[in-house]
């Protein structure tokens, strides 16, 4: 069941009744005030015993500067255990009773109303959460500690279930480059060429001096003057308004060139200086990423930039990626970008340097690993490289693009983490009294919790022979016409220049067996992992929700399992040695099912036997069996066959229409779910189905039918019967207001 508010206190009124430890019984007295007014007189107890730790408060002082901002959905104890775990200093109760009728109203104000009494100590915040008690000793809080500023900023986001994306520029989303850029690597490669013996490898560095020289010399010509020709055409420049690269308020306009046909922007950093012309090549799919972040208008993520490159190149690169502004707005655009000096590490902290977002719930998108802090590894999803000179075919070789699997990554993420927020979190926090302790308290999720790697195929270092396009202090050196030592350049590259013939049959560096990426850009192998991008992929297509629920088992062997959700319907289970193997396996078996599952709806229509027809439905969920996991073996059987029924089509069009009219009731499309309803059947029920839709936990309506969708349409009709005449408070907050 969904975690319930406790209901709004009254007059002296007390929350509902609980267990948990009291409080020690020796406390501190203090004088509480909020602002210049008296509220009356504290006893403060330490969260643990023998006063360990001490009180946060100075001169035995309780000033309360204000309150935060209202929440809608989310207690203050639950934000606080996200962005400051098990950061709860102190409790605190009114010595006198009945209390002073200032300090009860601002008792009954903050538990009402979501609202936190602000002390403010110094860089920390100290929030005194209204807590419900099983006795009458009321107003009581809890005080908790966090960093000044981040709660503010955390409370939206929680209530609109935003989380943080940091992406990274070069060789992530873009790769850019100037004319000393393009003559290096041609003069590099032109070096290489002249000692290489083998015939293939010859060819594939001879097709990329031609694909740099192509686009050096549309470079070249923009240089000169301010157009190019592109397939016999000239296109002109157009100039765009940009605020000052100085920061100051005056607009300057810059000279672009779009080429949407070759996923290519020319632009001049500094338009007085022609030399800090720059050719961009952007990422495929950057378009689908970009818009399933902001999709409808609403915002699933708040976005953030991390580069080593210069400033004014990051400002512009972003711009060319998001010239709206839709994902970063221009005001808030110097908070949002963060350049790291070349040799740095990254970090998340660094990159939340205003306070906007804990790095608990943040993300970061990048295609290195090691340039990022220790401890926020694990929160970074790593891509390929993107090399459209070295290897242009490779980018669109897998099913789907690596932009798209970033995505789906973070749609999982996402997912992930807020079904743990509600489903754990916020129900454990709503049945806390004051009387509870500090181990009472639930875990928080953390976006790296959820984080699993899309492609295991790419090692996270992952580089072309020559890096592509300009990275940290090479951007300054460039924009700058100063020269780029050479030796530089070499000393990357002595990895993949030292190869010995006896390597011929290994990858190239960066790249494991499992694809073996050709000097001529082309694919000889897809990676097993492309069966989770493909589901995810379909789903997406499907206008269904994929999930992916992992669980280590209990016996000896300790291995990892995870079964695939498709439409809050199993299809598909995997076990494996790690996370990532089991989850390729419950994927390529989910694809398995739904193919056996398409073709038979598909056959009876065409005249093909089917041959799973003899089998009967069982009591699975129209996809998978149940299935019993053990330490040496997971079984997976095949997905039950059925007779289609002449008005199979006609339920599924009803099925939709009522589906749609559902979601158009609710906030969270997410909240809705199918749930199939095991029965005990014996040989009168073998032929039916049972499945009831539920609401954040709460039943909405029930069917029973002779098919898998007929059952579903007939719990789904119930349930919006339901949503139209509920007036359950439960349910009505996960709908979307009556106008």
């Amino acid at each position: 069941m969904a975690a319930s508010r406790p209901p709004p206190l009254g007059p002296l009124g007390g929350g509902a009744g609980g267990s948990g430890g009291a409080a020690p019984a020796a406390g501190v007295s203090m004088r509480m005030f909020h602002g210049e007014v008296f509220l009356g007189e504290m006893e403060v107890f330490p969260m643990k015993q023998g006063g360990e730790g001490g009180f946060p408060f100075p001169s035995n002082e309780i000033r309360v500067s204000h309150l935060s901002p209202p929440s809608e959905r989310c207690p203050p104890l639950a934000i606080l255990q996200t962005i400051a775990p098990f950061s709860v200093r102190c409790k605190l109760q009114s010595k006198l009773m009945p209390p002073n009728p200032s300090l009860h109203r601002l008792y009954i104000t903050c538990f009402n109303e979501y609202k936190s009494a602000v002390v403010l100590v110094g860089d920390e915040e100290l929030h005194l959460v209204a807590m419900p008690t099983k006795s009458d000793k009321s107003p009581c809080f809890w005080c908790c500690a966090a960093r000044a500023g981040l709660y503010a900023s955390s409370v939206g986001m929680l209530n609109l279930r935003c989380l943080a994306i940091v992406f990274d520029l070069d060789e992530t989303l873009i790769v850019a480059n100037t004319m000393k850029s393009f003559e290096d690597r041609i003069d590099m490669l032109s070096r290489r060429m002249d000692v290489e013996d083998d015939p293939v490898r010859i060819a594939g560095m001879s097709a990329e001096i031609k694909r740099y020289i192509e686009d050096k010399e549309l470079l070249k010509e923009f240089i000169d003057t301010d157009t190019v020709t592109d397939n016999g055409k000239i296109v002109g420049t157009q100039k765009e308004e940009v605020q000052s690269m100085s920061g100051g308020q005056e607009r300057i306009l810059r000279p672009v060139i779009r080429l949407p046909e070759r996923n290519a922007i020319l632009t001049r950093i500094n338009p007085e200086i022609r030399d800090t012309s720059v050719f961009v090549k952007l990422r495929p799919a950057w378009e689908d990423l970009r818009s399933y972040l902001t999709a409808r208008g609403r915002k699933r993520f708040e976005v953030y930039v991390c580069t080593m490159a210069e400033r004014d190149y990051a400002l512009e690169m972003w711009r060319l990626l998001d010239p709206e502004g839709n994902l970063i707005s221009p005001q808030q655009l110097s908070e949002r970008v963060t350049c790291v000096k070349s040799g740095s590490k990254k970090s998340l902290q660094n990159v939340f340097r205003d306070r906007g977002c804990h790095p608990k719930m943040a993300m970061v998108i990048d295609d290195r690993l090691n340039v990022w802090d220790d401890k926020d590894q694990h929160r970074v999803h790593v891509v390929p490289a993107y090399a459209p000179y070295y290897a242009p075919q490779a980018e669109m070789a897998n099913v789907v693009p690596v932009l798209c699997v970033a995505r789906n990554v973070a749609c999982n993420v996402r997912g992930g983490f807020f079904r743990e927020f509600d489903e754990n979190l916020l129900k454990r926090v709503f049945g806390l009294l004051y009387e509870n302790g500090l181990l009472d308290l639930p875990y928080a999720p953390d976006v790296g919790d959820y984080l699993v790697c899309e492609d295991t195929n790419f090692l996270p270092n992952n580089q072309p022979p020559i890096p592509e396009g300009m990275r940290g202090a090479e951007v300054e050196k460039r924009l700058n016409g100063q020269s780029f030592r050479g030796e530089q350049w070499e000393g990357q590259q002595t990895v993949s220049s030292t190869r010995s013939p006896d390597d011929e049959g290994m990858p190239i560096r960066g790249i494991t067996g499992g694809r073996n990426i050709q000097p001529n850009g082309g694919a000889v192998a897809i990676a097993p992992s492309v069966f989770v991008t493909v589901l995810q992929e379909i789903g997406r297509l499907c206008d269904s929700k994929v999930e992916f629920r992992s669980t280590v088992s209990n016996g000896k062997s300790m291995q990892f399992s995870v079964e695939v959700l498709f439409s809050n319907e199993k299809i598909g289970i995997g076990i494996g040695k790690t996370r990532d193997e089991a989850q390729v396996q419950a994927a390529e078996k989910a694809l398995q099912n739904l193919e056996s599952s398409y073709l038979s709806f598909a056959s009876p229509i065409a005249g093909i036997p089917n041959e799973d027809s003899r089998k009967s439905p069982g009591s699975g969920n129209g996809f998978l069996e149940d299935v019993t996991c053990s330490d040496v073996d997971i079984s997976m059987q095949e997905p039950s066959g059925s007779t289609l029924k002449q008005d199979h089509s006609n339920n599924l069009d009803k099925l939709s229409s009522v589906m749609s009219l559902i979601r158009e009731h609710c906030l969270e499309d997410h909240h809705v779910v199918f749930r199939d309803q095991v029965q005990n059947s014996g040989p009168a029920r073998n032929e039916e189905y049972h499945f009831q839709v539920e609401l954040a936990g709460q039943i909405l309506g029930r069917g029973v039918g002779s098919d898998k969708d007929a059952a579903k349409l007939l719990a789904a009709e119930e349930a919006l019967r339901t949503l139209k005449s509920t007036t359950d408070p439960q349910i009505k907050k996960y709908l979307r207001p009556v106008r």
